[in-house]
């Protein structure tokens, strides 16, 4: 029997052979929650007036302590975050008390900007640990006549909350030191699909799915009235992103390249790991 013509984008991805890898990544995002983060990152204290408070542990150079100032701005921070949030968001985060701050290093894409993590306590043996990190103006800002924000977090959790069918609830933003940052819930119930680890049939599904889903955030950022309009009729539309895609997959492999290059030849200190 023929489904409705009028189903979503991801449903006609036909992604069917990804159902097993979907259920290994939902199984695996079930267990990866602050809960479990507090009991293998954390550790109780006691401080020498006999007083016992929970902390990260060191991990240098990934995870270190901060000093007393950083903590209390970070701490003061997460004050004024708590406005950012819907008001049922709220009640549920001034259940909890900060208990530790430490710095974390970010992925590579964020290199450079500040990044923190907060142990927060509820009730008992209730842990929540938020993820504090740095917000930078768009890499396309100086090239498009963008909206100017005046508060870089709050633009990236407008986008986020814009373009996804179901965001952190408890995502936000604040000001630390008259920096930008956002803040959401650190790898609570998250999980992915590693497409390397995919065969050929699984891959072409992956990729099918990862379009429907890029797709469906697009009609969510305006009026899809606009882009049926704008695109109606284009039959070169699809060759179109189908070449660009070709040609960015072309540039970053001749980045690459290069970048191990300079490595070989001594310009670049760095390790390069032969297969």
């Amino acid at each position: 029997m023929e489904r409705p013509a009028g189903r979503s984008a991801v449903e006609r991805a036909k992604a069917d052979e990804l159902i097993d890898d979907f259920a290994k990544a939902a199984a695996k995002a079930r267990k990866n929650t602050s809960a479990k983060i507090a009991a293998k990152r954390t550790e109780e204290y006691t401080h020498e007036s006999g007083t016992s408070v929970w902390r990260f542990t060191e991990e240098p150079p990934k995870r270190t302590r901060v000093d007393a100032a950083t903590a209390d701005a970070v701490v003061a921070g997460l004050e004024s975050y708590v406005d950012t949030l819907r008001e049922s968001r709220r009640n549920l985060i001034t259940r909890y008390a900060v208990s530790d701050v430490a710095f974390r290093v970010v992925g590579t894409g964020s290199v450079g900007r500040r990044a923190y993590i907060a142990l927060l306590r509820g009730n008992g043996d209730e842990a929540l640990v938020l993820q504090l990190k740095e917000a930078c103006p768009s890499a396309l800002a100086d090239h498009l006549r963008a909206e100017h924000w005046e508060h870089e977090g709050r633009r990236i959790v407008h986008g986020g909350r814009l373009v996804q069918a179901e965001t952190d609830i408890l995502l936000g933003w604040t000001s630390i030191d008259d920096r930008p940052f956002i803040v959401r819930q650190f790898r609570n119930m998250k999980g992915d699909i590693d497409p390397t680890g995919l065969d050929g049939g699984h891959l072409d599904d992956y990729g099918r799915l990862a379009g429907a889903l890029l797709a469906r955030a697009h009609t969510r950022s305006l009026d899809p009235r606009l882009l049926a309009g704008y695109f109606a009729d284009d039959s070169e539309m699809d060759e179109a992103v189908g070449r660009f895609a070709v040609r960015y997959a072309d540039r970053t492999e001749a980045d690459h390249a290069e970048l191990v290059a300079a490595v070989r030849s001594g310009a670049l200190d760095a390790e390069i790991e032969d297969d």
